[in-house]
């Protein structure tokens, strides 16, 4: 089957092939990445798209000394296949195998990790910057898509490195998409110059003119510079990029390798910053993702025949969230909601359904959604910003400075928070507990299921405060029915027993529950407390059930350092119980599948309920 792939030991095995070659590779390479991801599950549709252009990067360009760096990374499968990486490849995303992203720890061809959108530019000029001061004579090269290329750390990047004047290549990969489709003016800019064919050849026309007018006086010249300029502002919309200091070439077919080793060679011997458009298909040579990119931008294992994903999810709290939310927006028009380029990942596909009026995405742009958000909860609005744990985390400024300080009522669906399996490093929501709960006037909430989820969601606009909610991806825990409001403040009692207390949050309830049932069964008679909020902590709640036995178990999935058991310990300092805290450790954790790194953790009922018999109970009831 890969009659050409599998003697590619590095890049430097493509420097003799032919073009027709490289051509047949990049289908090799292409039907790899479906079998392996089809199996594994991963970022499908970016990779596809990509397969001609990473194959060409790397006939012109030397790696590891020359230095590729992949925006958010979800893109580079053809890198880590030409790059020594074509065995391991079939261990993409499992445990102890290969990262779906770039890692430095995993190849020295990885000059720099990756896994949120928007960085490489900075990446880019800062290896530049260190090329220059070390007198290096190697090439820097960011690949960035559109969508990326609308978060804001981007502009800074792209201000930076035209006003430096430093010798680095970006290459715009322009597939119309991030993960859902590309929004915003740069969206619609990049639109207008894919296409209109009047700047390609007006430029030729005239340079071609120009070139061939020989003694020219310098008022003339000046004149026709003068000229030029005048052109190129009526009829080029990449004006932009050159204002900004940047030598623009393109746009260019992505899927002709040909023409893109033509146009990165003749980049190379540009000595200033370069921006190279080129124009790709999302999910290229595959049907079902070229049909619907967005459904296969990152998928589970699925059949490769028919496209059919496996279906054994089950409803998810995301799902929950979005009918949830729908059903409030329906109620009441105040009711708006905002993400950054997750529409479908968030569930809010609905909404912008039913709702598009008062559906705001705006794209990979974290920072801004979250002060959009502010400035519409000032004027009256209830914002409910629908974010992944992990890319919250760069607008924690703004969640600070625009939204608690002031004590505006934005509301934040923190969604992926704690293990998210398989993406990995970059991924795990680990850090919210620990950086939400510190903040002043931010209220944090964690539900135990579905139904308490939409409890959460309903009481939060009464709070008239900063209201973060977070959940996890996760099938649903079976619901048990109850009629408990939602209070501020104020936890939940599940049982009660002499020997110990535990209290979890959000999904640790139902697997502390458990953990009861199996200590139960030892003779050990636990209370559990469903906590509900981590801000405020219902001190009181907790400090009345563990007075009996002295013995206090806290359990969350999030890291230790500063957590939901921080909170406890904080709070409980001077009521001379014994706690301890079942939680996840102060590391980055590896990609593998969810359950699997829950069990690795100690984040079991079994693993639980055991650590207490040794712990409290000296191992005579194990």
């Amino acid at each position: 089957m890969a009659q050409l792939l599998s003697k590619i030991n590095s890049p430097r095995d493509l420097k003799g092939m032919s073009i027709q070659q490289l051509v047949d590779l990049s289908k090799e390479i292409r039907e790899y990445i479906l079998h392996v991801v089809a199996k594994n599950g991963g970022h499908l549709a970016p990779n596809l798209g990509v397969v001609e252009l990473t194959v060409a990067l790397h006939r012109v360009f030397d790696v590891p000394c020359d230095k590729l760096i992949w925006d958010v990374g979800h893109q580079s499968y053809t890198h880590k296949i030409l790059t020594g990486r074509y065995e391991q490849f079939k261990t993409l995303r499992q445990y102890q195998g290969l990262s779906g992203f770039p890692r430095r720890e995993e190849s020295v061809y990885d000059c720099f990790n990756a896994g949120h959108g928007s960085t490489s530019i900075s990446a880019a000029l800062g290896m530049a910057k260190a090329r220059d001061l070390n007198n290096g004579d190697y090439h820097v090269v960011a690949i960035i898509g559109d969508g990326a290329l609308g978060g804001g750390m981007a502009y800074e990047a792209l201000n930076n490195t035209g006003a430096s004047g430093s010798r680095l290549i970006v290459v715009l990969n322009d597939n119309e998409m991030s993960i859902d489709q590309s929004v915003g003016a740069m969206a619609e800019h990049l639109l207008h110059l894919r296409t209109d064919p009047r700047y390609a050849r007006a430029k030729i026309n005239i340079e071609s003119f120009l070139n061939k007018m020989p003694n020219v006086g310098p008022v003339l010249g000046k004149a026709l510079n003068k000229t030029k300029n005048l052109l190129k502002y009526f009829l080029v919309p990449g004006v932009l990029f050159e204002e900004m200091g940047f030598t623009y070439l393109g746009p260019i077919d992505g899927h002709n390798i040909e023409d893109l080793i033509n146009i990165l060679q003749r980049a190379k011997t540009i000595n200033r910053p370069v921006l190279i458009h080129v124009l790709t298909q999302k999910g290229k040579g595959y049907l079902p993702a070229e049909k619907n990119p967005n459904l296969f931008h990152g998928v589970g294992s699925f059949d490769l025949q028919t496209g059919q994903m496996s279906n054994n999810k089950g409803c998810t709290y995301t799902d929950v969230f979005g009918e949830e939310l729908c059903a409030m927006a329906a109620e009441d028009k105040s009711i708006v909601a905002i993400t950054a380029a997750m529409a479908d990942g968030t569930g809010l596909v609905d909404y912008s359904n039913r709702f598009g009026d008062r559906f705001f995405d705006v794209g990979i742009a974290e920072q801004h959604g979250v002060t959009f958000a502010a400035a519409l909860a000032a004027a009256g609005k209830i914002p409910v910003v629908a974010i992944y744990s992990t890319f919250l985390q760069r607008a924690y400024d703004q969640i600070l400075h625009d939204v608690c300080i002031p004590n505006l009522p934005v509301i934040f669906a923190v969604d992926r928070a704690g293990i998210v399996g398989e993406d990995g490093t970059t991924h795990q929501g680990l850090f919210d507990l620990a950086y939400l709960r510190q903040i002043p006037n931010m209220i944090v909430m964690a539900p135990k299921d579905g139904e308490e989820l939409r409890k959460m969601l309903r009481a939060a606009p009464t709070m008239a405060a900063p209201v973060a909610i977070r959940y996890p991806k996760a099938c649903l825990p079976l619901s048990s029915a109850d009629d408990d409001p939602i209070q501020l403040g104020k936890a939940q009692i599940l049982r009660q027993g002499s020997d110990l207390t535990i209290v979890a949050c959000g999904s640790m309830v139902t697997i502390a529950s458990q953990a009861a049932d199996v200590l139960a069964e030892k003779g050990i008679h636990s209370s559990v407390i469903n906590a509900r909020f981590v801000a405020p902590l219902d001190v009181e709640t907790i400090s009345r059930l563990t007075q009996t036995s002295g013995r206090l178990l806290c359990v969350e999935e999030g890291i230790i350092a500063g957590g939901f058991g921080s909170a406890c310990l904080e709070n409980l300092v001077g009521n001379n119980f014994d706690i301890d805290i079942v939680a996840l450790p102060k590391q980055f954790i590896a990609h593998g599948k969810r359950d699997m790194l829950l069990e690795k953790y100690g984040l079991t009922a079994e693993a639980i309920a055991q650590r207490v018999i040794l712990r409290w109970f000296g191992g005579e009831n194990g």
